[in-house]
């Protein structure tokens, strides 16, 4: 059976949550609402609406133009096998020595490689996006260099992929971090999975203010795989957080973003060691002057 989609923007936060919350009594009702800052650096709001049967595409309309948002496109969607779909289109993926694999490719790990499973979830990170595969690849290139992690923080860890990457090859008990409970518990499921339990530890945090993450600092390294914003933001906490000569690796930034985030670092007191460009997004590495 066809399901359906609904998609439309608005600039604002409020409007935006206040047309979710409208769309919610449509008859037929959607099974599902939400609204999501979108990640192009925008600042546009998507808000969508699925459907098991065809919308009201009048009612549709109306309340766009009540809210003041653009015209609803509305998608029908064929049937899927969707365990199936997962399995093809989250190959294992290849980062330097690291392997990220699903249980279902567990027969083509291969010998020599640090195998990190990670499960498709609702937590972002299974190492297919850009993203965090330019972060595994920075991960891999410093330890080719010779550089000892000690003391990690995963800040916004999603599936704590990073965290246990560097679990994988340094000692130490590595800090996985973030601020919604469902990547948290996520997180855990996938140490255990990876039998590195006691080797990463996970915390609900918002930033660095957690006395946990603030006992284990200063670091050796922090990954801060989130948004331009956030990075900018947290920019000279997570500079103050490092020891001298300690590395940062940055990611979920546009390429066109790139410049300004290693700016904002640069002036923190760190200095720009690589740039990795993968399809849309750019991973910095920088070091914390001494």
């Amino acid at each position: 059976m066809p399901t359906y989609t609904a998609l439309t923007t608005l600039s604002d936060k409020r409007q935006a949550e206040a047309l979710a919350e409208a769309l919610e009594g449509l008859t037929p009702e959607p099974t599902g609402v939400g609204a999501f800052e979108m990640e192009d650096g925008s600042g546009l709001w998507e808000i969508g609406a699925y459907f098991e049967e065809a919308p009201d595409e009048a009612g549709l309309a109306l309340l766009a133009t009540i809210h003041e948002a653009r015209p609803f496109a509305v998608s029908e969607l064929p049937e899927v096998d969707w365990v199936a779909k997962v399995r093809r289109d989250l190959s294992p993926v290849e980062a330097g020595r690291f392997f990220v694999y699903g249980s279902h490719d567990a027969d083509r790990v291969p010998e020599g490689c640090e195998p990190l499973l990670i499960e498709a979830s609702m937590a972002f990170g299974t190492g297919h996006h850009g993203t965090t595969l330019g972060c595994l690849r920075a991960l891999d290139r410093l330890a080719e260099a010779g550089f000892v992690g000690r003391s990690v923080l995963d800040l916004g860890c999603g599936t704590a992929v990073l965290a246990m990457g560097a679990a994988r090859i340094w000692p130490g008990v590595m800090l996985a971090s973030d601020i919604d409970a469902v990547a948290v518990e996520v997180a855990e499921a996938n140490v255990a999975a990876n039998d590195l339990g006691g080797r990463v530890r996970c915390v609900e945090a918002t930033g660095l203010d957690h006395p946990e993450l603030q006992a284990a600092s200063p670091y050796d390294l922090i990954f801060a795989n989130i948004l331009k914003g956030p990075l900018i933001a947290l920019a000279p906490e997570i500079t103050a957080r490092l020891r001298p000569g300690g590395k940062v690796i940055l990611s979920g930034i546009l390429n066109e973003q790139a410049d300004e985030v290693a700016g904002v670092y640069a002036q923190a007191g760190n200095n720009l060691d690589h740039r990795d460009e993968i399809g849309d997004w750019t991973t910095l590495v920088l070091s914390r002057n001494s």
